[in-house]
């Protein structure tokens, strides 16, 4: 495991740095940073501040993932999983959540939201060419390999 180092400038006083929440942890949480309440409707979403904006080293994105306890309990979820933040956005920070749940659900100042994961990226070079490799699986797809 290597540690990446990752500039990050907070945009207001309501924020909170992401942190893992346990030592094997592979996402760092993020925070709302809203200085009240935002209802969310069945069927509807938000668009969630968080504050913060990150400078990425080169060749480094970051992933804005859902946590799995507002799914499981809420049917809340990040609408674009994941939500890329790409190495040239110094923009903030912010997590489109939508509610697949029958209930209105509350998001409140300082709650924890959704993940970030941050990885290496690779850049492609495309090689044109008229034909592919033979595989055994071939153009099979969407269930071609059973269910």
């Amino acid at each position: 495991m290597s540690n990446v180092r990752i500039s990050i400038q907070r945009l207001t006083s309501l924020a909170v740095l992401p942190q893992y929440a346990t030592d094997g942890a592979a996402g760092m949480d993020l925070v709302a940073a809203l200085d009240a309440p935002c209802a969310i409707a069945p069927g509807h979403l938000a668009l969630i501040p968080c504050g913060i904006a990150i400078a990425l080293p080169p060749g480094f994105e970051a992933q804005v993932r859902p946590r799995s306890g507002l799914a499981a309990r809420h049917g809340v979820t990040v609408l674009n999983s994941p939500g890329t933040i790409d190495g040239d956005y110094r923009g903030e920070v912010k997590v489109i959540l939508i509610n697949h749940g029958a209930a209105p659900f509350v998001v409140d100042p300082a709650m924890r939201i959704a993940q970030l994961v941050v990885a290496p990226v690779s850049r492609v070079e495309w090689s044109d060419t008229d034909a592919l490799s033979e595989t055994r699986r071939a153009d099979g797809g969407f269930g071609h390999t059973g269910q």
